[in-house]
């Protein structure tokens, strides 16, 4: 069997794309976060928590993936068990984003589209984690396609939510 390393050079330009480009859009949450700062109330303290947080971790998750997928190593089990931990950590935190929808009554208040895309589309993404965590841990070179479809798919949520969060920013800044 190839080493790690051999393995995972052909996707260097995959995980350093994707990388940047996840990095590049926390930053810009955080830019659009400053400009629309007068509708980041404590009054929607809960649906910042709701919408904003998770867009930002699930960009973070990426960011982190990536990093440790383009660390130098020999050692399948500590990168498998690595991006198991992630993926656990990402299902969750995932829970946590739902309940605290739950209880704050904002579940009800929003379509069932972007409970979709912040709440329930991120259980099984980080599930892809995980199983790529494992998958790796057992040598498998199939887990770096479940890796990167788990990583394409977060990416795709995060822009998404990103941009919902901008026309919610708008429609209330509008006079």
């Amino acid at each position: 069997m190839a080493s790690l390393d051999q393995i995972l050079q052909p996707w260097h330009d995959f995980y350093a794309l994707i990388g940047e480009a996840s990095a590049t859009l926390v930053a810009l949450i955080f830019v659009a976060g400053s400009i629309g700062a007068g509708v980041f109330t404590r009054a929607h303290q809960a649906g910042i928590r709701s919408f904003l947080s998770p867009t930002v971790v699930h960009f973070s998750t990426i960011l982190l993936v990536c990093l440790l997928a383009s660390l130098p190593s020999e050692e399948w089990g500590v990168l498998g068990t690595l991006l198991a931990c992630i993926g656990a950590i990402g299902l969750g935190y995932s829970g946590w984003v739902w309940r605290r929808m739950l209880r704050h009554g904002i579940a009800s208040q929003i379509d069932a589209v972007d409970r979709l895309f912040y709440a329930l589309l991120p259980i099984p993404v980080h599930l892809m984690i995980v199983a790529a965590g494992w998958e790796l841990w057992r040598q498998t070179a199939f887990a770096l396609e479940l890796l990167a479809a788990a990583l394409i798919l977060l990416l795709l949520i995060g822009i998404r939510n990103a941009w919902d969060m901008t026309v919610w920013v708008i429609d209330r800044r509008a006079p």
